[in-house]
This record gives C-alpha cells, sequence and structure tokens, in this order.
C-alpha cells in the first residue's frame, strides 16, 4: 500500500509526553496512534526496538543557495542533507542570486522545489529599499513571511532606509522575520580590528566586530516597530543573554512578538574559533559560554519560542581566506537533530523540549496544517532516532550538503537519525537517501 508503514514499539515523543506504542501510516497520514493488533497493521512493518520517535523538524530558516551558487549547493543537495538530518520540512531564505524580492522569483523558487526537493517547502520573499509593492502582493497562506535584513546581506537586501523599514513593519500582510545587527555598529567595530591587526583579523575577533552590542540595539528597533505597527516579528537567530529581555515568556499563542536560536549558537560558544577558525563564522556570531548558557535556558523558560540551523553552506576554499574576505556561515542542516540528541545526552534540553520547539511550536507559531505533531490524521512526517553511548559518537557515512566539509567533522555528535519519513515514505535509513517523495509546498492558515 503506498505510503503506508507500521512502526512498533517506539517510544512515542508528542506534546510533552514520551508514551511508547505504535504508530500506523496509512497512505501517507497517520491512521492510529497507540497499541495495535496485526490485523491493523499496514505496509512494511518496522520494529522502532524502543527507539523514539518524533514529529520531523519544522526549519524555519536555511539557505540553500539556488538560484545562484551551483558550487556551494541546490535545493535538491540540501533538502537530501536535510531530511537526513531529521527535517521534513523548511523554509528557506531570500538571499539567492538574484534575491527573491518579487512574486516572480518566488515561484521561481517554488517551481524548482516542487521538481527537486526531498522535503516540504516554503520560501520568504525578501525586503528591499524598493519592493514595498511586492511585499503587500503577497500571499500569507503560501508565503511563510517577509525576511528583513536589519544588518547586512548579500545585494542589496539590507533594507537601510528608515521610511521604508517602518513601511514594511506596517503593510506586510504576513509575519515579518528579521537578521537584526546594527550596521553602523559593526563598520565602526571593523575600523578599530582593521587598524589593531591590517588585513589578518583573527577569527576569534569575529564576535567583538559583530558584537553584543551591535545586535541588541538592532532587534531593541525591530520589538519597537513591531510594537507600534502591531505587527507579526519573529526575530531569527538570537545569540545574546541582553536580547533575550526583550522577549516574554509563556504559551506561544499568547505572544505576537516571538524569537528563534540556532543550532550552532546553542553548542559552540567562543572556544571554538581557536579550533574551527573562519569555518565557525556565522552572523550573528556564536559568542561567549555564559550567552550560550542563557540561550538554553530561555528555551526551558519558554523565552526562545523555536530552534533552527540557519544552514549557509560555503566552500572551503572561502573559507580558509583572510577575515575580510571569508564567507559567514555553515553548513548544519544534516546535523540539525544529532546536535539537539546531543544536547540532550548532556543534559541541557530534554527531549520532549526538542520536540516541542523544532516540530510544534514551528507549526503552531507560523499556522502549519496537518504538520508538527503525531496526531491521527495528520500527514506522517515522522523520525526515529537514538542516542549512543558516551564514547560512541555517531559520524555520518556520507555529507550531504554540496558543500561537503561539516564543521562536526572532529567532533562525534551522540545523536543519531535512524529513518526519516516524508509523509509516510522512507527518505533516509540512516545510511542513504531512498528515493524522492512527492513533497508538498507548505500551506499557513492566516
Amino acid at each position: 500500500m503506498e505510503n503506508s508503514i507500521s512502526i512498533l514499539n517506539a517510544r512515542i515523543v508528542n506534546e510533552g509526553t514520551i508514551v511508547t506504542g505504535d504508530v500506523i501510516v496509512e497512505n501517507g497520514r497517520i491512521a492510529s496512534v497507540g497499541s495495535s493488533t496485526p490485523s491493523q497493521r499496514k505496509g512494511k512493518v518496522i520494529d522502532a526496538c524502543g527507539a523514539w520517535l518524533i514529529p520531523g523538524l519544522i526549519d524555519d530558516q536555511v539557505h540553500f543557495r539556488e538560484p545562484g551558487f551551483p558550487e556551494k549547493a541546490c535545493i535538491r543537495t540540501e533538502s537530501m542533507a536535510a531530511v537526513a538530518g531529521g527535517v521534513t520540512s523548511y523554509m528557506e531564505m531570500p538571499n539567492t542570486r538574484p534575491p527573491t524580492i518579487d512574486q516572480a522569483r518566488w515561484q521561481e523558487k517554488m517551481d524548482i522545489a516542487a521538481r527537486d526537493s526531498h522535503a516540504h517547502f516554503g520560501f520568504y520573499l525578501g525586503a528591499t529599499n524598493d519592493n514595498l509593492e511586492e511585499i503587500r502582493r503577497s500571499d500569507p497562506k503560501r508565503i511563510p513571511g517577509i525576511k528583513v535584513f536589519m544588518g547586512s546581506s548579500t545585494g542589496n537586501m539590507r533594507v537601510s532606509d528608515p521610511d521604508i523599514l517602518e513601511a514594511v513593519f506596517k503593510a506586510s500582510p504576513t509575519l515579518v522575520a528579521t537578521h537584526c545587527e546594527d550596521d553602523d555598529i559593526i563598520a565602526r567595530n571593523m575600523v578599530e580590528f582593521e587598524q589593531r591587526y591590517g588585513a589578518d583579523i583573527p577569527p576569534g575577533c569575529h564576535p567583538e566586530i559583530r558584537s553584543r552590542e551591535a545586535c541588541l540595539a538592532s532587534s531593541k528597533l525591530a520589538v519597537e516597530l513591531a510594537r507600534r505597527h502591531n505587527t507579526r516579528l519573529h526575530v531569527l537567530h538570537i545569540t545574546t543573554r541582553e536580547e533575550l529581555e526583550l522577549f516574554g515568556t509563556g504559551p506561544l499563542d499568547s505572544k505576537s512578538i516571538t524569537c528563534e536560536a540556532c543550532v550552532h549558537h546553542l553548542l559552540f560558544n567562543d572556544d571554538a574559533y581557536g579550533t574551527l577558525g573562519h569555518r565557525l563564522k556565522c552572523n550573528p556570531a556564536v559568542k561567549k559560554e555564559t550567552d550560550r548558557q542563557a540561550l538554553l535556558q530561555a528555551i526551558r523558560e519558554n523565552r526562545i519560542d523555536v530552534i533552527a540551523t540557519d544552514h549557509a553552506p560555503h566552500t572551503v576554499l572561502e573559507k580558509n581566506q583572510p577575515y575580510k574576505s571569508a564567507p559567514s556561515g555553515l553548513p548544519l542542516v544534516q546535523h540539525s537533530l544529532p546536535i539537539l540528541l546531543d544536547l540532550v545526552a548532556q543534559g541541557s534540553l530534554d527531549i520532549q523540549t526538542v520536540v516541542s520547539k523544532s516540530s510544534h511550536s514551528v507549526a503552531e507559531l507560523f499556522g502549519i496544517p496537518h504538520r508538527g505533531f503525531i496526531r491521527e490524521g495528520y500527514w506522517a512526517d515522522l523520525v526515529l532516532c537514538q542516542i549512543h553511548p558516551e564514547g560512541e559518537g555517531y559520524s555520518d557515512p556520507v555529507l550531504l550538503s554540496r558543500c561537503g566539509w561539516s564543521p562536526f567533522e572532529h567532533r562525534p555528535l551522540r545523536g543519531k537519525v535512524m529513518s526519516t519519513f516524508v509523509d509516510g515514505q522512507l527518505v533516509w535509513d540512516g545510511h542513504r537517501i531512498c528515493g524522492k517523495p512527492d513533497v508538498q509546498p507548505l500551506q499557513f492558515a492566516r
């Protein structure tokens, strides 16, 4: 039977509970959750042997580089890496070449993904200083949000005109997602460090150049604009303990202003620049251990609402350049769930919180129907996963991102994705991609 499976003896992690049982999938949807009899079972039978079964992760921030950067990535390769990392749906950013700043470019990406993607997909529209009418034309049921670079980005995608920034917050028909760093502060810091080091700025200076002050000033501005215009605001990749004070705790449905943390900011601190160098360079920067611990605490207390990756691949050749030439961003989506399981193994998070912040909350925040939960009638986007015993870290047999490297090549992670199912179809078996699923564009119930 097409897209029908029976997963038995799993520890089902869903909506704050862990229950041992079976999940029966029929024609791509979850038919039953709980105990089952042989007569109820459909299609291929899989004995989970006590592994965790969780809803597929929904990553609300990735950069798949298509069109425009074929040497780094494309939708086909990066979506394969995504499902290997337990990600069954993603929302991709607009800073491609050309950038996704009008409806025609947005539709071009949708068409590519319908043909090539291995996971369900959505694409942001980017804001610029001169595309306000395109923003107004956006369909909130089809576009996850309007991406606003309040700090630097590629091409013309920084919204530098204060009047236009106000207008975007006022006119957007859907959620506004912001990258918050203040370019004026960064520029002043850069002058100081160039005077000190010349062209050979050490990698560890990155969090001082793209400083906590730059992040806080820009995030404050975004929150002020959202409150002024009653805008639905989602602030991406928070990195400092000071920024966290801008956001409230409590249930997601009580908030109109939300924020996100990314997996690398939860795992690394600034000590890692010594071993990874520019391979750790990303915007906003990985900062101090006190910031990392503050982010983890903010997740536990429901101040941070979503966990994502900000997957942003570049080639090793590019990363090996001097500081000003080395691009920011690192490949992460294949390691999304393994990183989070590593944090569970460390005792920093529990598995229920991981599922809440990487699946449930993303579906709720963006209004994605029938995904993000293990519920009868929902699409069967599912992941079987486990944690290896201490000292038995798991290394991927193959890196699927086209850039061909990983920041975890010399740091095995204890989390392993054993199987990933997209609409009930096995697409990753723990070692290889098993096939191309029939994926769907994400819909947003707004």
